[in-house]
């Protein structure tokens, strides 16, 4: 389970660095150019879709790297990463998966904090 924990919290982090990179690009493309109305329109909060496009991709990473030696903190970190992923972002067709893949990673490397019975 912890194998599968820092896989899926690894793929996870990488698909929300793509969705991070489109997310800040987006909002940097409207800063600098500016709005065409009701086709292209900034974000209502900024700094929160910048600070999450960084640091969710980065939480999920190091949690799914940390689940096999420290499975409750990476768990944590992955749920956390997920849960940013949800509320920066919202739940659509490009945040499905890596929500989705962090949050059960989380889930499986908080199950495995005991080890495996013979």
């Amino acid at each position: 389970m912890r194998n599968a924990a820092l896989t899926l919290g690894v793929i996870g982090g990488i698909v929300g660095m793509i969705v991070g990179f489109f997310s800040y690009g987006y909002t940097q493309l409207i800063e600098t150019f500016g709005e065409v109305p009701d086709l292209i329109e900034q974000v209502d909060n900024l700094q929160l879709i910048r600070t999450i496009s960084l640091f969710a991709p980065l939480l999920a990473i190091a949690g799914g790297a940390m689940a096999r030696a420290r499975a409750r903190l990476g768990g944590v970190l992955l749920l956390v990463s997920s849960a940013g992923m949800y509320w920066g972002f919202g739940f659509n067709f490009a945040t499905m998966f890596p929500i989705a893949m962090c949050a059960l990673g989380g889930v499986l490397a908080l199950a495995a904090v005991q080890p495996d019975e013979a």
